[in-house]
């Protein structure tokens, strides 16, 4: 038995991903497979399974050396399980950097692709008989995470693959992906049942810059006044969760969706510093508006000065 999963926290992309390739892998290649999860899915993902009438895939805490794996949405040996490099790795599908350090028994094959989302990447790679016998449930999935990791096409990640093959998807499935998206926005919004610290590590990934380790921290919202009506607590919790993760400081961005900007919240003035430092603002307060920011990996990660 193949074991699919995406990276830790997951999100749409990593967690339908999975699904997307298991159905691959079993349906059409015939090899067992079985899609997991290395956490619980964030409200998004949530929704968009239970639309397409999903269970959460299996929740994945360790992994046995030689036990075969197929990596999606990451190669980041960082957001991966700790004996990955002891597991028999099979496959890589991903659209991010190339970051190095993961080690496999051979060689395998990998597909890393510069487009908007993994699923992208797959359905590019999938060949007839699989795209003719592709079910609508697989392909609800498929156009969910184009439209969660675009931002319905508002990210600067999105390319005109992603656009392209969304539109033909939604034309196959009878949405109309303005509708869909605002549901699956709405989903992602809801951010009551969490606490502060599971926000601050709902949708975040640990980078290294200068020395500095951060906690990369984004929530997409169309309700950003949500979010900022808890900014007391949210700025207390973060030296918490900075001490208890092992990383220098926490930053928190809250992405608006419809108006295409960022928030990050300034709890410190080391935050201060790397706020004014990676994106040429002044600081004068406990936030900062970044107009036109959405995206961590083309606009935040890339610009992070510690």
């Amino acid at each position: 038995m193949i074991k699919i999963f995406g990276h830790t926290a997951p999100d749409t992309d990593a967690t339908c991903s999975a699904l997307i390739w298991a159905w691959y892998l079993n349906e059409i290649a015939k090899k067992p497979a079985k899609a997991c999860v290395l956490g619980e899915p964030n409200t998004e993902a949530a929704f968009v399974l239970e639309r397409w009438g999903f269970e959460t895939p299996e929740l994945l805490t360790d992994l046995e050396d030689g036990e075969k794996v197929v990596i999606v949405d990451t190669n980041n040996p960082a957001e991966l399980p700790a004996n990955i490099g002891n597991a028999d790795i099979r496959q890589i599908i991903d659209h991010h950097l190339l970051c190095g350090g993961l080690t496999t028994k051979g060689p395998i094959n990998v597909t890393i692709r510069p487009v908007a989302a993994t699923a992208t990447v797959m359905y590019g790679i999938m060949r007839e008989p699989a795209l003719e016998q592709m079910p609508d449930n697989i392909k609800g999935l498929v156009l969910s995470c184009i439209l969660s990791d675009t931002l319905e096409f508002r990210s600067p990640t999105t390319t005109p693959r992603d656009v392209s093959l969304a539109h033909h998807l939604a034309k196959d499935l009878g949405l109309d992906t303005k509708e869909y998206a605002a549901e699956m926005f709405a989903a992602k919004s809801d951010i009551s049942h969490f606490s502060d610290a599971e926000l601050l590590r709902l949708d975040s990934k640990v980078f290294e810059v200068d020395n500095t380790k951060f906690r990369v921290s984004v929530l997409e919202t169309t309700s950003p006044q949500t979010v900022m009506s808890r900014k007391a607590s949210l700025m207390d919790s973060m030296a918490a969760v900075a001490k208890e993760d092992g990383v220098d400081q926490v930053l928190l961005f809250i992405v608006d969706i419809l108006n295409e900007a960022s928030t990050l919240l300034i709890p410190n003035d080391a935050v201060k510093s790397v706020a004014e430092k990676s994106f040429g603002v002044t600081v004068d307060g406990d936030t900062v508006l970044l107009p036109g920011v959405v995206s961590r990996k083309k606009q935040i990660i890339p610009n992070l000065k510690a």
